[in-house]
């Protein structure tokens, strides 16, 4: 299965919140497809050399939140739900703007100058994404 998770203790979040989040972002960005089985409880403790309760939080918020369905005795797959790969980019970005703003706020940046710098960074972004097409 492509893309592996990767915990880091040095991640002051929970454990579960990782694996939760990574398994997120495989969906995102199309790792892992609707519909498609996603490792056993076990097999992923064991793989990530976590507990079998931390794997099982993990998967139960998941499922809680609509990412995932759990069929007893059948194991877990990604759920089948049009545009979910969408729908969790969409909610990443929105994280990140809401973090954002935060951040300009605590430095005092009003949010007119905020937009600018975003705008200043999107056209940074494409300027660089025109130059590897020429590449």
């Amino acid at each position: 299965m492509p893309g592996a998770l990767f915990l880091s203790q040095s991640d002051k979040r929970p454990i579960y919140f990782q694996i939760m989040e990574q398994i997120k972002q495989r969906i995102a960005i199309g790792d892992w497809v609707e519909g498609q089985p996603i490792p056993s409880i076990r097999q992923l403790a064991v793989d990530l050399e976590v507990s079998v309760i931390t794997v099982k939080r993990a998967y139960y918020e998941l499922e809680r939140e609509g990412v995932i369905v759990t069929q007893h005795g059948k194991g877990s797959r990604v759920a089948s739900k049009p545009g979910l790969g969408a729908q969790l980019r969409e909610q990443e970005l929105q994280q990140h703007l809401e973090q954002a703003a935060r951040i300009a706020a605590q430095m005092g940046i009003p949010p007119k100058q905020l937009q600018h710098r975003l705008r200043e960074a999107g056209d940074r972004v494409a300027e660089a994404d025109k130059e590897k097409e020429l590449t």
